[in-house]
């Protein structure tokens, strides 16, 4: 009897550690709990290249069979010239759901960086302020990044130079954890849009698709001068 107890025992036990690894590995995402981390070769306006790394970690709501979207990601490189580490970084905010940006470009201009992104989703898009071209640019002060508009992109950089959309996925099928810049140049390539091909300058005749207009009134997401939504989300936070 104490036999059979103890191979009962050692049954459960493994079935509750196959329960916890099957619960684990759906908490993890695609790519484990660690993310993925890989490196591109980065083709700049001058024709020169630099190596950037990238990170990205995929986590939170998502439907049934589909994997969880991007939940933070990071872009670092050395400045050239000077080989100072310069870190981008995009984190989850709870007001997205996740990350805020699908990148598309890096580039430095008179030892200036910039990085250039798309809001990703309609929640970001109205977040960043509805960007007609859709882009967000950061530029580097030589102590942070912030925010500028359009017109303080230099004209010297007309091309996206990184992997855009689900550049996780694509990364899985370089050799060597490295994407070539002919391999970017090729993925940009596959896009209809001409605002993913290029940087446009002008504003597009229509602008976010889908994505109906809203603002964020006390945490929440409403459209524009609704005042039955208004009262619901004044009553909720009273």
């Amino acid at each position: 009897m104490k036999a059979n107890h103890r191979w009962v025992k050692q049954i459960a036990k493994l079935v509750f550690l196959l329960m916890m690894g099957v619960t684990m590995s759906a908490d993890a995402g695609l790519f484990g709990l660690g993310g993925i981390s890989w490196k591109e070769e980065v083709l700049l306006h001058d024709g020169s290249k630099i190596i950037a790394t990238r990170t990205v970690e995929r986590g939170g709501r998502h439907e049934i069979g589909q994997e969880p979207p991007i939940k933070e990601q990071s872009l670092s490189f050395n400045m050239p010239g000077t080989h100072e580490k310069i870190i981008w970084e995009d984190k989850a905010s709870a007001d997205v759901e996740g990350a805020n940006f699908n990148l598309m470009l890096l580039d430095v201009v008179k030892g200036t960086p910039y990085v250039v992104g798309t809001p990703a989703g309609c929640l970001s898009y109205n977040k960043w302020g509805r960007p007609n071209p859709p882009y967000v640019i950061f530029k580097y002060d030589g102590k942070e990044w912030r925010r500028v508009l359009l017109q303080e992109l230099p004209t010297e950089i007309k091309m996206p130079n990184l992997l855009q959309s689900s550049p996780d996925h694509e990364a899985k099928k370089a050799e060597g954890g490295l994407v070539s810049a002919k391999t970017i140049k090729e993925h940009h390539e596959g896009y209809r849009q001409p605002e993913y091909k290029t940087i446009l300058r002008e504003a597009l005749p229509k602008s976010g698709g889908d994505c109906e207009e809203l603002i964020r009134y006390k945490g929440y997401w409403i459209m524009p001068n609704d005042p039955v939504a208004r009262s619901m989300v004044d009553r909720k936070t009273k």
